[in-house]
């Protein structure tokens, strides 16, 4: 009988380190992300507003060429340069929608981070971590905090049991054509 009992403890003594473990690798994803956003932010931040700036340019640049144009003077320069500017603004735009994307990356990394941590709070409490009450206020915590469509989506397959690579492909099936049409052009 004392075997048992040893036995017993030992399990617990196993399953807490368990739980710490896992709980300290969360917390070291979660840093990870936060560091990873914090200074991608920076230079995005940066990069957007040059792009910005730099449309306003081009279309001063557009005006003044249409001006020389009507007026007569050097037709051909003018459409020369007219042609450059629609191009790099063309360029400009595809640049900006890639800046979207990433602040859609960034929205989505910053809410897992959120979600691992108040999932890795809920690990280490003792009291609450086998009460399923608690797994459901977890995940309506998790769901409030989404702030795009596709990820209550994605959050409502994986919850009702949908295998994750079958929420992923029908993920990807439901929101491809939607990802351009998302996209606002300055």
């Amino acid at each position: 009988m004392p075997s048992q009992v040893a036995l017993h403890h030992n399990t617990e003594e196993v399953s807490w380190t368990h739980v710490r473990e896992t709980i300290r690798m969360l917390f070291l994803a979660i840093a990870q992300i936060e560091i990873a956003l914090r200074e991608s932010d920076d230079s995005i931040d940066h990069l957007t507003e040059a792009f910005t700036s730099m449309v306003g340019s081009e279309n001063e640049i557009a005006k003044s060429i249409d001006q020389i144009s009507s007026e007569g003077d050097d037709q051909e320069n003018c459409r020369k340069i007219k042609k450059n500017v629609e191009a790099v603004t063309e360029q400009m735009q595809s640049a900006i929608i890639a800046f979207q994307f990433y602040d859609k990356l960034t929205q989505r990394l910053a809410h897992v981070g959120s979600s691992m941590e108040e999932m890795s709070v809920l690990l280490d409490d003792e009291k609450r971590i086998g009460e399923a009450e608690e797994w459901l206020k977890l995940q309506a915590v998790i769901k409030s905090k989404y702030s795009m469509r596709e990820e209550h989506e994605l959050f409502n397959a994986v919850i009702s049991g949908a295998d994750i690579r079958d929420a992923i492909r029908q993920y990807n099936d439901m929101h491809q054509a939607d990802a351009v049409e998302d996209i606002e052009l300055f």
